[in-house]
């Protein structure tokens, strides 16, 4: 390649989505005629709920969405997100605070385009979702991983924020319940992290895409409620992917400051501009309606989420807490590093090379917990079928004592 024709060096210190890498190896191998049973991909097996479909279909044939929306969104769908942020998280918000987004990760990239500069950082707890720390990157920003292992619950202490806390520090990302690991904080260290943040002058991004996926009576608390004076400088991110089984559908949004806001929709306008107004009507339909599917599928991945975490308890050599929130169990397979597995002996100096292993010996796909800046971790989606998930466990105990 001429030297004119180099990449930028904006996109080359991005690496690339490992969650989307491994569920594209698993179908490219399944197109192959293996059979693999995907772990990997953060997404639900259930159908959308029918009504969802049905205003989606019934939106096709009318005309009106056929042509551009607002770039922030349809206003009653933004009008019907306000709604459901009051009813769910306890908080008044209006509809000119909501910018609707082509799918989470645009409101996640675009914030922080919006609010950073060359330098400044952003401190994420780790284990971490994989893209969070290259957005930062995409944004100029540095992103600086604090992390807390499964002695600690991955949930990381006011303590540990404050240590990695610099004059350059101009946010904070929460997720909770959160991915990878399904950890759930608890009101009390929200409610803490929340006063730190407002002490220091710092953006809290709050990610609450799994909020209604919570377990054994635990319960999402939320930042903006339980603080309202840390509001002007908090952004919600949010979408109906996860809670309504509609991963495919792309809308999300965040919910911020009016200015935040404003500068997001402008941003968009140079973008993709508006959602898609199909998609945006079946959202409406979505978020506006009652939570009784979410409910069924709650149901479902509890049985699921105590099925998995059984499965991997009983292979030796690896340890895993039970999730309290969202759909992925986040295993700790140190011990089976460095030693022979399976029945051609292979040996794996790291999870990534552990993953690597089960995918082509197993024909089992998990993600490496390095994507997660969580090394000697892996993580299994339980958003899958029942059946699916007991041979998937089979398989990795049979081949891991073989």
């Amino acid at each position: 390649m001429a030297s004119w024709q180099t990449l930028s060096d904006r996109i080359n210190i991005v690496s690339p989505s490992a969650t989307l890498a491994v569920d594209s190896k698993a179908k490219a191998m399944k197109a192959a005629g293996v059979d693999v049973i995907g772990f990997g991909a953060g997404e639900p097996n259930f159908p959308t709920p029918q009504n969802i479909v049905d205003t989606a279909a019934a939106a096709c044939r009318d005309p009106k969405n056929h042509r551009y929306t607002p770039t922030a969104g349809l206003p009653e769908l933004r009008e019907a997100i306000a709604a459901k942020t009051l009813r769910d998280s306890s908080y008044q918000v209006d509809a000119n605070q909501v910018v609707v987004t082509n799918g989470g990760k645009q409101a996640v990239y675009e914030v922080f385009q919006i609010l950073l500069d060359e330098g400044d950082e952003v401190i994420i707890p780790a284990p971490f979702w994989t893209s969070y720390p290259e957005v930062v990157k995409l944004a100029g920003g540095n992103p600086v991983e604090v992390f807390s292992g499964h002695e600690q619950g991955f949930i990381p202490t006011v303590e540990q924020l404050e240590a990695a806390r610099t004059q350059r520090t101009k946010a904070i990302i929460l997720n909770s319940p959160s991915n990878p690991t399904g950890a759930v904080w608890d009101e009390e260290l929200v409610r803490e992290v929340g006063k730190w943040a407002l002490d220091n002058h710092l953006w809290v991004i709050s990610d609450e895409i799994y909020e209604h996926l919570t377990y054994d009576g635990v319960r999402t608390s939320y930042v903006g409620e339980l603080l309202p004076e840390l509001r002007d400088q908090l952004i919600v991110l949010n979408g109906v992917a996860k809670t309504y089984a509609m991963t495919g559908w792309r809308v999300g949004w965040m919910v911020a400051p009016v200015d935040v806001a404003k500068a997001a929709s402008k941003l968009q306008g140079h973008m993709t501009s508006n959602v898609s107004n199909v998609s945006q009507r079946a959202a409406l339909c979505a978020v506006a309606g009652p939570l009784d599917e979410v409910g069924h599928m709650r149901e479902a991945f509890d049985v699921r989420r105590k099925a998995i975490t059984t499965a991997l308890n009983a292979i030796p050599g690896v340890s895993c807490p039970t999730p309290q929130g969202a759909f992925y169990a986040f295993p700790n397979v140190e011990a089976l590093l460095n030693r022979a597995l399976g029945p051609k002996g292979s040996i794996a100096a790291s999870s990534a090379e552990l993953a690597a292993l089960l995918l082509d010996e197993a024909h089992i796909a998990a993600v490496p917990g390095e994507a997660f800046g969580a090394p000697g971790y892996l993580r299994f989606s339980y958003a899958l079928a029942d059946a699916d998930l007991a041979e998937g466990m089979r398989r990795m105990h049979e081949w891991v004592v073989a």
